[in-house]
């Protein structure tokens, strides 16, 4: 872009003599000289713009707080730096439509896939969620239960032999011993104990900050 530079010697013209035609201000002169004003401010500012125009600002170093211009690489990095500041190292990024990584979604950091498989959990001061990044638990429970883990219950049962035999010291022939003993009846297969243990979910995709 040109700066505007006199085009016409219009204080020289006061030096030459009255008889010198030359000091005259003729219309060529203000054709020459409004065409170089032109000129210089049409390079400044073309209110229409164009391709080969460009204007250029010094950048400003991150956290600048002027009334300067901000280029489009001092803008450009003033939200990287916000985004970078939302998500610091260690934050979790969940997403429930896209699977790409943040580093190419929010263009910043490192991430890596994280809790797959996993309902997250908040840390506790003590017990079982008291280690941050532990794991543990499982989708189905496969035990067998003990007598103690059985619900308390009875068996009803009767004597399907009712034949008594005579005490071999009892003298009256009508008097009859103990009844025969018996069993109930056998019922289950001994398996291990198995259920679903899920709580209600939601799956998404979910990312770690790692750097």
């Amino acid at each position: 872009m040109s700066n505007y530079t006199l085009a016409v010697a219009w204080s020289g013209k006061d030096a030459l003599a009255d008889s010198d035609a030359a000091k005259v201000i003729s219309g060529a002169d203000f054709n020459t000289e409004f065409t170089a004003v032109q000129t210089a401010v049409n390079t400044k500012a073309d209110l229409n713009g164009s391709a080969s125009e460009a204007f250029s600002a010094t950048t400003a170093n991150a956290g600048t707080n002027t009334t300067q211009v901000a280029s489009t690489a001092f803008v450009t990095a003033a939200i990287t730096a916000v985004k970078a500041a939302l998500y610091p190292v260690g934050s979790i990024y969940t997403n429930a439509a896209v699977a790409t990584n943040p580093a190419t979604l929010l263009g910043f950091g490192t991430w890596a896939a994280y809790a797959e498989g996993r309902v997250p959990v908040g840390k506790a001061s003590s017990g079982t969620f008291d280690t941050l990044n532990a794991t543990g638990g499982a989708e189905t429970d496969s035990h067998t239960l003990t007598i103690s883990e059985i619900p308390a219950h009875t068996h009803s049962s009767h004597d399907s032999n009712h034949t008594r035999t005579p005490d071999s010291t009892d003298s009256t022939a009508d008097e009859y011993g103990a009844y025969a003993s018996s069993n109930t009846g056998s019922t289950g297969g001994g398996n291990a104990h198995t259920h679903d243990i899920l709580q209600p979910y939601i799956v998404v995709y979910m990312w770690k900050r790692t750097a």
